[in-house]
């Protein structure tokens, strides 16, 4: 979905005129094309279809989010926060097509956030970025680490108690968000989160059929991203095989999503946790769980609808 630059209403599908103000806007083979010679198509992300979705999803959110932010005049800021934001631009899996990425939709959402807080920790890609969003003010793009940018350089900036809110996007390659950075979130008040569950990461790297044979490294990086080790009491379950024999066995996917679901709840302080969204692959299976969480009864009334047109 995009917007009007003009006026902010949704512009209709491959239709560059606003049919309510006349503002002619740039189609998206216009934005990506005006850098597109100064591009590394290397360094590019590749978009599957559940990205698209993914990015339907978060732009529908952020374009009723800011129609409501924007009425609220005691507010001093309205933040973006893209904590793994890649080049601004990517390429479509299937057709080799340039299309904007999730830092480029966001610059484009109407009405406009304040401020928009990109990070990206491949040199490149920050270089790209910063060469895409050079003619707008109100971008930062941050280089590093997004558990440290985040909680040392952003989140000071969207306190509750400065009048500030922010939507924040965390899409991590992996296992990449510390639980910390979530639980810190939660409970500042201020800030809504979509957030990817790599599951199909946890799947590999950690959540073996033999527990025991995962190595310490990887125990630790589920540890970190969980928060504690609660995860190996929660996540396998004694079962008995065929044999007789009783061992551990981890649970479905969907029961993983649903105890971390209750963790950002209960936990991490998230006033409401809608179920999530689980985006899948051409074969079916699901790749990570888009998850909604927000401290306010309006956003979380906006997100669950939203996020109830695409559970599958």
């Amino acid at each position: 979905m995009s917007f009007c630059a003009g006026c902010g209403e949704p512009l209709d599908v491959d239709v560059a005129t606003c049919r309510l103000c006349g503002e002619i806007n740039p189609t998206t083979e216009q934005v990506v094309a005006a850098d597109a010679d100064q591009i590394d198509p290397s360094i590019l992300d590749k978009l599957g279809e559940w990205s698209h979705v993914k990015h339907e999803i978060i732009e529908k959110y952020a374009h009723a989010y800011m129609t409501v932010m924007a009425k609220q005049k005691f507010l001093r800021r309205v933040v973006y926060i893209d904590g793994f934001a890649g080049a601004g631009v990517a390429t479509d899996r299937d057709t080799g097509a340039l299309t904007l990425g999730s830092a480029m939709l966001a610059v484009q959402i109407q009405p406009p956030f304040d401020e928009l807080h990109f990070v990206e920790a491949d040199p490149a890609k920050v270089a790209a970025l910063r060469q895409n969003t050079r003619d707008d003010l109100r971008v930062r793009v941050h280089e590093g680490d997004a558990n440290l940018v985040l909680t040392n350089t952003i989140l000071p900036r969207c306190r509750y108690e400065e009048y500030a809110r922010a939507l924040c996007l965390l899409d991590p390659y992996g296992l990449s968000v510390d639980w910390s950075v979530l639980n810190e979130i939660g409970h500042m008040r201020s800030v809504e989160i979509f957030f990817n569950f790599m599951v199909v990461s946890a799947n590999r790297n950690v959540l073996w059929k033999r527990p025991d044979r995962v190595p310490p490294k990887r125990l630790a990086l589920m540890h970190r991203v969980w928060g504690d080790g609660s995860w190996q009491e929660i996540l396998y379950q004694r079962q008995e095989d065929l044999l007789g024999l009783t061992g551990p066995r981890k649970v479905p996917n969907e029961q993983v999503a649903e105890a971390y679901r209750q963790r950002l709840r209960d936990v991490a302080g998230f006033t409401y946790v809608p179920e999530p969204v689980p985006m899948k692959n051409t074969r079916g299976a699901t790749v990570y769980y888009m998850f909604f969480a927000s401290p306010d009864r309006v956003g979380a009334s906006i997100g669950e609808a939203i996020f109830k047109a695409y559970r599958q």
